[in-house]
């Protein structure tokens, strides 16, 4: 049967006509090429990323010396009589052997096969200076920990992560509160407040950077987080547009269907809307997380004078300033700062990409 079955695929292709035998490879041959090409985009986008964490695994001296390789590695040495001896590539009767230089030369240089030390040593003759070093990979994870204990991580953990999830809660809530207004409630001047409000998305924040700073300093809340987290409390206009867009979507005989059972506006909205706009609310408060786990501006004008309270970004800054000469314990501390980031959206990757397109913000 499977043989007789076989036969009749063979037939019925052979009998295909040569424009749709044409077609289908012109559709392979365009898949492929998507597929080609977006993973070269994706290894461009990485090519940063992956250098820095080659640097971050580097020693200081092979990630200042512009000559070392790309990867982390260091001269290869032999021990012969107590003594390291650095292992070069000599070339000996038309062949290139690794051989470890134990008494250097002008002229002439002596040699010990490292293969074979009981050989003994032999002279070599010419420069020993320009031959070339053997390298061996040397991956220096130690940076990470130095960056850890330096720049003490879990406080500034502890204070981002706050300060993170506090806003989070706060400018997510209120966002879907008035986002559900606007979504679902006729009022007078709705349009014209949703327009205003929408409109200060462009707003400069430098606009209002100076009388925020000089309100707060007023009232003496510089070098505290009231500054940072209390504004974010009265909701976001960006967030307002991504969650009213995924309202709207909801459909109204759910609300209806609500109403009849003798539920209100509120408990319709916990119980109804927000259930279904799971997928909205997490892209958005993923998006507010990452806006706050990357904010620096704002905390670094605030909190100074207070550096036991910055969070994260603020001191890495500390961190690079004092290690300006050190890249790789640079490139150390912000993978460290980027793990938590990465761990947070690789486990809600799927709900997050829904909700943002379902909400339209890919477009």
């Amino acid at each position: 049967m499977a043989t007789t079955t076989s036969r009749e695929q063979r037939d019925a292709l052979a009998r295909e006509p040569e424009w749709k035998i044409r077609a289908r490879r012109r559709t392979l041959l365009m898949k492929m090429g998507t597929t080609a090409l977006a993973a070269a985009l994706l290894a461009v986008f990485l090519m940063p990323m992956a250098y820095a964490f080659v640097t971050s695994a580097k020693t200081a001296e092979q990630a200042s010396d512009p000559a070392a390789p790309i990867l982390p590695s260091e001269p290869a040495t032999f021990e012969y009589e107590g003594k390291e001896a650095p292992i070069l590539l000599v070339p000996i009767d038309g062949e290139t052997r690794e051989l470890a230089l134990v008494s250097p030369g002008r002229q002439q240089s002596e040699f010990v096969d490292p293969a074979n030390p009981e050989a003994g040593t032999f002279v070599w003759e010419g420069n020993w200076r320009q031959l070339e070093p053997v390298r061996q990979s040397s991956w220096a994870w130690e940076n990470y920990s130095e960056a850890w204990n330096f720049i003490s991580f879990p406080r500034l953990l502890y204070w981002t992560l706050l300060y993170a999830f506090v806003t989070m809660v706060g400018a997510v809530g209120s966002s879907a509160f008035v986002a559900y207004g606007f979504s679902r409630f006729r009022f007078p001047g709705r349009s014209v407040l949703f327009i205003v409000l929408i409109g200060t998305i462009i707003l400069p924040p430098a606009v209002v950077l100076i009388p925020r700073y000089t309100f707060f300093t007023a009232i003496d809340w510089t070098g505290t987080w009231l500054p940072l987290i209390v504004p974010l409390m009265f909701g976001n206009a960006y967030n307002v547009f991504l969650l009213r867009q995924y309202f709207m979507t909801i459909p109204r005989e759910m609300e209806q269907a609500a109403s009849v059972d003798g539920a209100g506006p509120l408990r319709t909205f916990l119980q109804v809307i927000l259930p279904q706009a799971v997928p909205a609310v997490t892209a958005v408060s993923l998006f507010h997380f990452f806006f706050a786990w990357n904010d620096f501006f704002e905390p670094l004008i605030y909190l100074a004078g207070n550096r036991d309270i910055v969070p994260i970004s603020v001191g890495l800054s500390f961190f690079s300033g004092t290690y300006e000469q050190n890249p790789n314990l640079i490139m150390a501390a912000s993978f460290i700062a980027l793990v938590i980031p990465l761990v947070i959206f690789f486990f809600s990757q799927r709900i997050f990409l829904s909700g943002i397109v379902v909400s339209g913000a890919e477009k």
